[in-house]
């Protein structure tokens, strides 16, 4: 974990040296000031030697602002390397997520991911300089102070030595009780965030259902979790400031006791304990920076596990070495295909298809019959589990996986818009393409018309997620954005449920007329978006029931018989013949 996280420092591994190596110059400065004062007291006050008062006096000034000017410095410097070491962290996230397969996706929730790109980092951020500043600094003062303190006086510096064995034994039970409870907070933390999550992204039918109430109760209840489990873990951690201001006070205690004796008995001078003292609060000061880091490090230690989660997640979907680079044309064979989601019940079985180069497939079945896992798995967002998908001839897993998805073009049930105009929009199908293209292809998807009443026609600005458009319109933008990509293969993963029957012709006729040499997977409820397909598919709990045309399916298949029926026995669509016309 702590390779995995600290390999993101990268370009700042020059600013990270640098900082540690000023700080200590800095401590080592702060450690000869007590040393200097106690050569003015007992060889310039006490023997009546001004000329050495000021001499050292003006040595203190000059250490003085040294010490001023490296502790600006190594703050700028400290700054510098925690935010782009947190800068490192949250680019390293989310280039892997991105590389994610929708199997690694769904090992982690989206709420969970979001937590560990912010909060986290965050945390791992706060830590690092921590790490930078007082973990160096406070080690060097302890050590220096303790030595000086030797030098002075063996026997009175067995009190700090006493009181770092006390201290640190009370300091490491006390972490390993508050790491697991910190583990907590954070799973605490994903729940809070897929709670807001969720409420803002359906906040249209929580008010349309009048739920106010049951998610205030809901986000309330998450909240309540996180306090419960962080007053817990910070009741364990806060024991570290009662036992620090304890160990403090002891030792000012008996330092002032037993030396007030030693001076008394001519064993020690008063510059000699002045400059204990002084190392006193250093070592006390050092103890305490070291309680504060205590505390840091156990919160970001669990931080630091779940982002290291992320990073070391491996890809299970790759290129091979050696990819094919060319997709010859857009047919597509499934060899007794076997598929499933983890070690579950396979979800399609013995699957055994073979569609020709430019053919139309309609792909009808209930709930759960695996008709998008089927599709899924011609651009390979899966790998099947037994046979093989092949594309053009050649099997799936050969290909270089962009060549692959470039030219498998797909439209998913759930569409999603990203802020932006709507040219913009459009362009992620083809970054360069025209926007005569992008009109060319709106009219193919029927959404040319609609756009050009909207105030700004194409330049018109997506709210995110397409908030200020309609489902409908949502969906025939997303075709035309699958459309400019040019594919081999297009599917349409019942992406014409939100649009009318007459639109849903007209789409079809157009992908007939203009596109005919495309392979065309339509997955639909409705019989009219498939019954001009040149074969149907009929899918039930993951096997093939019926694969032919719509007139043959309707003589033999008993599933394709029913669903028909159920859908015209009020007299068929009212507008069934919209896009013969």
């Amino acid at each position: 974990m702590i390779k995995t996280i600290f390999a993101q420092v990268k370009q700042y591994k020059r600013v990270s040296i640098i900082t540690p190596f000023i700080t200590g110059l800095e401590v080592v400065m702060e450690m000869l000031l007590p040393l200097i004062m106690a050569s003015i007291i007992d060889d310039g006050i006490e023997k009546g030697n001004m000329q050495h008062v000021f001499l050292c006096g003006i040595i203190m000034l000059v250490l003085a602002s040294l010490c001023l000017t490296l502790g600006i410095l190594v703050g700028r410097l400290a700054a510098e390397a925690s935010t782009g070491f947190a800068c490192n962290l949250r680019d390293g996230l989310f280039s892997n997520i991105q590389t994610f397969s929708f199997h690694n996706i769904d090992k982690f929730s989206t709420a969970g991911l979001v937590t560990r790109l912010t909060t986290d980092v965050t945390n791992v951020q706060n830590a690092y300089q921590m790490l930078l500043r007082i973990c160096v600094r406070a080690p060097i003062m302890l050590i220096s102070a303790l030595v000086m303190s030797i030098v002075i006086n063996p026997r009175l510096s067995l009190i700090f030595v006493t009181a770092i064995l006390i201290l640190g034994t009370i300091l490491f039970l006390i972490s390993r009780k508050a790491m697991p409870l910190f583990n907590r907070v954070f799973d605490r933390y994903d729940e809070l965030n897929a709670s807001v999550q969720e409420n803002v992204s359906g906040i249209r039918v929580v008010k349309a259902f009048v739920r106010e109430e049951h998610e205030k109760s809901r986000f309330i209840k998450a909240v309540d979790h996180i306090y419960e489990m962080f007053v817990k873990a910070e009741c364990t951690v806060i024991f570290n400031s009662p036992v620090m201001m304890f160990v403090v006070y002891s030792c000012i205690l008996g330092l002032s006791w037993l030396g007030a004796k030693m001076i008394t008995g001519g064993s020690m001078t008063t510059g000699e304990l002045t400059s204990l003292f002084s190392y006193t609060m250093n070592i006390m000061m050092s103890l305490m920076m070291l309680s504060m880091i205590f505390v840091m490090m156990t919160l970001s230690m669990a931080s630091a596990r779940r982002i290291a989660e992320v990073l070391n997640e491996q890809v299970d979907l790759v290129s091979p070495k050696e990819a094919d680079f060319e997709i010859l044309n857009g047919s597509v064979d499934f060899e007794h295909v076997t598929f499933g989601y983890g070690n579950g019940k396979p979800v399609l079985a013995d699957v055994d298809l073979h569609i020709r180069s430019g053919e139309t497939i309609g792909i009808i079945g209930g709930t759960g019959s695996a008709k998008s896992s089927l599709v899924n798995l011609i651009s390979r967002l899966y790998d099947v589990q037994g046979g093989r998908v092949l594309v053009g001839g050649k099997d799936v897993r050969t290909y270089d996986l962009e060549t692959l998805r470039n030219q498998v073009s797909v439209v998913l049930q759930k569409n999603v818009l990203f802020s932006g105009t709507i040219l913009e929009n459009l362009r992620w199908g083809d970054k360069n393409a025209t926007r005569e293209e992008c009109i060319r292809a709106c009219k193919m998807a029927c959404a040319d018309e609609f756009i050009r009443q909207l105030p700004d026609g194409y330049d018109t600005y997506i709210e995110q997620g397409g908030t200020n458009v309609s489902g409908g319109q949502k969906q025939r933008l997303c075709i035309a954005r699958a459309l400019l990509k040019k594919p081999k293969i297009l599917i349409l993963d019942d992406s014409t449920s939100a649009v009318d029957t007459a639109t849903d012709a007209r789409i079809r006729k157009a992908f007939r007329e203009e596109i005919p040499g495309t392979t065309k997977f339509i997955i639909a409820q409705r019989i009219s978006s498939v019954q001009d397909a040149d074969r149907i598919l009929v899918l039930q709990d993951g096997r093939i029931d019926g694969f032919d045309t719509h007139e043959k399916l309707l003589k033999d298949n008993s599933i394709y018989q029913e669903v028909y029926e159920s859908q015209t026995q009020g007299g068929g669509d009212f507008d069934e013949n919209g896009g013969k016309d």
